[in-house]
């Protein structure tokens, strides 16, 4: 990969944005980069959780200004298919069958926020900066809206959606736009507190809860919905991991899928 760098230890993949000097911004060789190594992550067997970085100052600073001038010569068409490829990225990482954790060690803006927000958790350094500064521009945060909407929440977005203001850590986190707010020298020690709980739960059960969560959230509660829960409880309870788990807490032993363990 040009544009990334991946490793993956002990269950845990680390992908990298790697071009600082552009504060991680990303063009259309990074989006398809992205897109491809979310889903071959997602779908191997030794990956047990994914954690999203990135190298120099900033996160990711959105779009790279010179893709930003090779898309303003667009036709619709043209910027229909560019949007539909970032689109493309941010459903594979938010939908991608194994928990994803942003490790935000700088500041985010525009197109940036909607890969923090397509992560099932994210973690950020006190000192870094948050905006949707597309109106300033002309423009509107169209295609990262589903998932920054969903991540801070209706009311926060329309102030920052429309002020295009920049906003703190402290205030990420006060709308929910973040899990938790850290020191830089302790943002590695807390993402990898989340990483050990997600290394000590089932993989199945990780990627049922993952699907739970998608069917469930922001839904009706109605009698199919409820049908859907009992039904997935049901099967989980009868899988080898469900039936694995329950015997290992009644027989107070470790699960098998924990490392070093028969099975």
């Amino acid at each position: 990969m040009k544009h990334l760098q991946q490793v993956c230890d002990g269950g845990v993949a680390t992908v990298t944005l790697n071009r600082p000097e552009v504060r991680n911004a990303f063009n259309d060789e990074v989006i398809a980069e992205m897109t491809a190594c979310f889903a071959a992550l997602g779908a191997r067997d030794d990956v047990r959780c994914i954690v999203l970085a990135a190298q120099g100052s900033a996160f990711c600073a959105g779009a790279d200004l010179n893709w930003m001038k090779r898309m303003a010569g667009y036709t619709r068409d043209e910027n229909l298919a560019d949007a539909a490829a970032l689109a493309e990225m941010l459903r594979v990482i938010s939908t991608c069958p194994k928990p994803t954790i942003a490790r935000v060690q700088g500041d985010v803006y525009a197109g940036g926020t909607g890969l923090v927000a397509a992560c099932d958790m994210a973690v950020s350094v006190d000192t870094a900066g948050y905006c949707l500064s597309e109106v300033k521009l002309g423009l509107i945060p169209a295609t990262v809206s589903p998932y920054v909407v969903r991540a801070m929440g209706a009311r926060a977005a329309h102030r920052y959606f429309l002020t295009a203001e920049r906003f703190s850590a402290a205030e990420a986190l006060r709308i929910g736009f973040v899990h938790a707010v850290v020191s830089a020298d302790a943002l590695d020690a807390t993402v990898d507190g989340l990483v050990t709980n997600l290394l000590n739960a089932g993989p199945q059960a990780l990627r049922g809860c993952k699907k739970l969560l998608q069917d469930v959230a922001g839904q009706p509660i109605t009698a199919e919905l409820v049908q859907m829960t009992v039904q997935g409880i049901a099967d989980i309870r009868v899988s080898p991991e469900g039936r694995e788990g329950v015997q290992s807490f009644l027989q107070k032993r470790k699960p098998a899928w924990l490392p070093g363990q028969p099975g």
